[in-house]
């Protein structure tokens, strides 16, 4: 195994076993419920929305160990960030999950997400590892309605 995977598999069990903003945030304005019923994964999306920005952020849920890195990375990497940066940051990670193996985008426009280039060799995990940030999605455009990778 090279080195750059297993630093990329130590990061993504860092964030899995001691993520960043895992609590309820008391202040959200804007929540969303996301499910991934194959894995399990149940995550809870918090924002606080001001003016398009996404002032604060957080997640409570349990999942697997991609599910859960990627929504505490994903938490750390949109706060502060408009909207439409979120979106565009979303649409990167996306395709970089979901394209063909071993060829992982310029991650200088994803800094540490590029840690999950390796999923797109695990189809199965994609859905995992998308499903918090579909579920931002439905927290940022309001929608009530729970998600699913389904």
């Amino acid at each position: 195994m090279s080195d750059l995977r297993e630093l990329y598999q130590q990061v993504i069990l860092d964030h899995s076993k001691k993520p960043r903003n895992y609590q309820k945030l008391e202040c959200a304005n804007r929540t969303a419920e996301g499910h991934n019923p194959l894995c399990g994964d149940q995550f809870t999306i918090y924002l606080q929305l001001e003016r398009d920005v996404i002032r604060e952020i957080s997640f409570e849920g349990a999942g697997c160990a991609i599910s859960k890195a990627s929504a505490s990375m994903m938490t750390t990497s949109v706060k502060g960030k408009t909207k439409a940066e979120a979106q565009t940051l979303f649409e990167q990670f996306h395709k970089m999950i979901t394209g063909e193996p071993g060829k992982c985008p310029d991650p200088a426009g994803l800094g540490k997400l590029a840690v999950f280039c390796g999923v797109c060799e695990f189809p199965i995990r994609v859905k995992c590892a998308s499903l918090p940030w579909h579920t931002l999605h439905a927290a940022l455009e309001g929608k009530e309605t729970p998600i699913s990778t389904e």
